[in-house]
């Protein structure tokens, strides 16, 4: 009966929430009384009562003593999307500065509000169920860790991950996977196993900024391709650019993608793969925050699912969801590739680290990942659209984002006279740490955007936090 009335509830506030979005309800307008939607509704006081609190919790409600339920008076229905600059359709040598790293070790600081961060807060990762696991290891299990790992991985985590594939993506057994240090390693080692110096590589932009020193280091060149904040890579502008530039492969993150939210339709991704088959070029698929998406039951498919020719290389880790300090991270490589692969693991890294990886796989055989993932994906969700809605109230005007299709970061892009840079040192002086947009791009385009991170609960302080931004970029805009 329980859960009946929790799936009424939250039945009833996602129905008044699409409502709210779609300006059925304006900002600011008074909701129907509990008593009305009793009457009208057939539902019970409390389920309605719990659907209210739950539009509350979020910030799209307020609550007035003797007054009853309003909405907030900042709506999300009125955001511009982001208008991004189109890049230049030719490689590109990686010139990164010591910029990069300035910003990683800002976004680490802790001192610093943790606005540039992408990293899931602690406190909402399991660690009540990984402390009994840890206790539960015998003086056996610690004397049996302590040794190497295979290259290729702990068998029993291979399976775990295997199974979560059943229903998902065919075909897929534990000698298909090879576990690597994070999702980072998995995309090196597959960069490493298909390009060598000088080649080109194909990504989104703007990209994930800690791919652009890996760039660097590996002497390969890269071709920008334009990524719609909603719609996702613009398949026909790479297919243009495939027939005027010899692309070597492909590394994209059509699930979630980082930094702008973006979620890849299934028409999109069969496109994208199809095009790329027929040119007979790799991609490597970054799904690290595939895990966390925002709408449907289902969670979002693979790009693996549409390839023909082996072509396509996933990788992805735990890092968003569970453990970012145990670096688990796994590749599904095929067999193109997966020898090369486990040849370059073995000389460089040799092995990811045992302990981790019998901890990780005891966790999910004792199958509380799933509802951990609902818990975690509804928490990211609600810190997404507080931080979201505070922009909207906070910042200039004519300030662009769209709501991402999940993970826990914001894309925005400013008035064209504010630099993204020069709020970036102005917030580190305030103790705030963000992403400048230009970190995003090999060519150092989007100089007026910025990212915002949105992994740890929003509190009074990421309030003041936004607020404060928010005058720093109108300040910005007189100066």
């Amino acid at each position: 009966m329980r859960s009946r009335s929790v799936f009424r509830y939250r039945a009833l506030a996602e129905e008044i929430e699409a409502k709210i979005h779609d300006g059925t309800y304006a900002p600011g307008e008074k909701l129907p009384s509990i008593r009305q939607l009793h009457r009208r509704l057939n539902l019970s006081i409390s389920t309605i009562h719990q659907a209210y609190i739950a539009l509350e919790t979020i910030g799209l409600v307020e609550a007035r003593p003797k007054s009853g339920y309003f909405v907030s008076p900042v709506s999300l229905k009125n955001l511009e999307t982001p208008v991004l600059p189109a890049p230049a359709a030719k490689p590109l040598r990686v010139e990164t500065t010591g910029m990069v790293n300035s910003v990683l070790k800002a976004i680490s600081d802790p001192r610093m509000l943790p606005l540039g961060s992408s990293t899931t807060a602690t406190d909402l990762l399991p660690h009540r169920q990984f402390a009994r696991i840890f206790k539960t290891l015998s003086e056996r299990d610690i004397r049996k860790i302590l040794s190497y790992s295979l290259t290729e991985g702990h068998p029993g985590l291979r399976r775990q991950l295997a199974l979560r594939m059943i229903g998902f993506l065919k075909g897929v057994s534990p000698e298909d996977i090879v576990i690597t240090t994070g999702c980072m390693e998995a995309v090196t080692l597959c960069l490493q196993a298909i390009l060598k110096p000088g080649d080109t590589l194909a990504i989104e932009t703007p990209t994930h900024f800690g791919f652009l020193q890996l760039f660097k280091e590996m002497g390969i060149m890269v071709v920008e391709v334009p990524t719609h904040p909603r719609a996702g890579v613009d398949i026909d502008a790479l297919a243009r650019i495939l027939e005027s530039t010899p692309i070597r492969a492909c590394l994209f993150m059509p699930n979630i993608h980082n930094p702008l939210g973006t979620l890849l339709s299934d028409e999109g991704k069969e496109r994208l793969v199809n095009l790329l088959n027929r040119h007979d070029v790799p991609v490597i698929e970054d799904d690290i925050c595939g895990e966390l998406y925002f709408e449907g039951q289902r969670r979002p498919s693979l790009l693996k699912t549409w390839d023909r020719k082996n072509l396509v290389l996933t990788c992805s880790s735990f890092s968003k969801t569970l453990a970012p300090g145990f670096r688990i991270g796994w590749v599904l490589p095929g067999p193109r590739f997966k020898d090369k692969i486990l040849r370059l693991k073995a000389g460089s890294t040799v092995c990811t680290a045992t302990p981790d990886q019998e901890i990780m796989a005891r966790f999910l055989e004792g199958g509380a990942y799933e509802r951990h993932l609902r818990i975690l994906r509804g928490a990211v969700r609600n810190q997404t659209l507080k931080t979201a809605m505070a922009v909207k109230k906070h910042f200039p005007q004519d300030t662009r984002l769209s709501f991402p299709a999940g993970g826990s970061l914001l894309w925005i892009e400013l008035n064209r006279r504010i630099d993204g840079m020069t709020l970036y040192q102005q917030a580190l002086e305030n103790r705030i740490a963000i992403l400048p947009g230009a970190v995003c791009s090999v060519s150092g385009m989007f100089r007026n955007f910025i990212r915002i991170g949105c992994g740890a609960p929003f509190t009074n302080e990421t309030e003041r936090g936004i607020e404060t931004l928010g005058r720093l970029a109108r300040q910005c805009l007189r100066e």
